[in-house]
């Protein structure tokens, strides 16, 4: 019985999460704060609320049992191993993908009100990804495995980052949209790095651990930041040229 809850669980959340890994492409490519912008947005933000939220039912499962969740690996990988991977690491990417798709979604909500982003879910959010972004680390180290610890730093700075913008007094008005961009690429970074990561376990299990499948996603989502934010720049510049011409 447990396995096949187990494996209804891995088919949601490949289903969410193919869901939100293509809704994902429509707001970055398309155009921006159009209709099929806000209604992909939406698509790819519950996509990823989900997906997270199988994430971690499958991690504490795991964590549970790892030898019975994960039955076929048995004998490639050993039990400390699966719990380190599948539990505590996943623990920490499916709270990482939940946090951003859910501080994401409240930047560009909220957009200019920015004292109702700092809601008691929003800034615990901030505080949970980071006690398992410790316990990911920690549990990485203690089974020799760096990969866990360099995921965690993700974690860490994530939430520190976020906490910093949340508590910022005064915020410019481009600053929600920035946090926005970062946020939900981010989370975006996060279903495709699991997609390459944890895939590749079950498919090229000599795979598992090549620092290539885990740098692909993160390269790309940090060129998309990058080049979405530097637009934003560009428009508040131009705005405020506008707006000096004018006085």
């Amino acid at each position: 019985m447990e396995l096949v809850v187990f494996h209804g669980l891995i088919v949601a959340h490949i289903l969410t999460g193919t869901t939100g890994a293509i809704a994902f492409w429509v707001p970055v490519i398309g155009r921006k704060g159009g209709t099929n912008h806000a209604r992909w947005g939406r698509i790819f933000a519950y996509a990823m609320l989900a997906t997270g939220s199988f994430a971690v039912a499958m991690s504490l499962m795991t964590l549970a049992d790892p030898i019975g969740t994960h039955p076929h690996l048995e004998g490639q990988f050993d039990a400390a191993f699966l719990r380190g991977m599948f539990g505590w690491m996943m623990l920490h990417t499916g709270i990482l993908t939940i946090n951003l798709a859910w501080y994401g979604w409240l930047c560009i909500t909220n957009k200019g009100r920015h004292a109702a982003n700092r809601t008691w879910l929003n800034l615990g959010l901030q505080y949970l990804v980071m006690v398992a972004a410790l316990a990911c680390a920690v549990q990485g180290w203690l089974i020799g495995q760096p990969l866990m610890i360099g995921i965690a730093v993700v974690g860490i700075a994530t939430g520190l980052t976020n906490l910093w913008f949340l508590h910022k007094p005064r915020v410019e008005r481009q600053d929600w949209l920035k946090e926005h961009i970062k946020a939900l690429v981010g989370a975006g970074i996060s279903v495709y790095t699991a997609f390459m990561a944890f895939g590749s376990v079950r498919i090229f299990p000599e795979m598992a651990l090549h620092p290539g499948m885990w740098s692909i996603p993160l390269i790309v989502g940090l060129a998309i930041i990058i080049w979405h934010r530097l637009a934003v720049e560009r428009q508040a510049r131009h705005r405020r040229q506008r707006l000096g011409a004018v006085a």
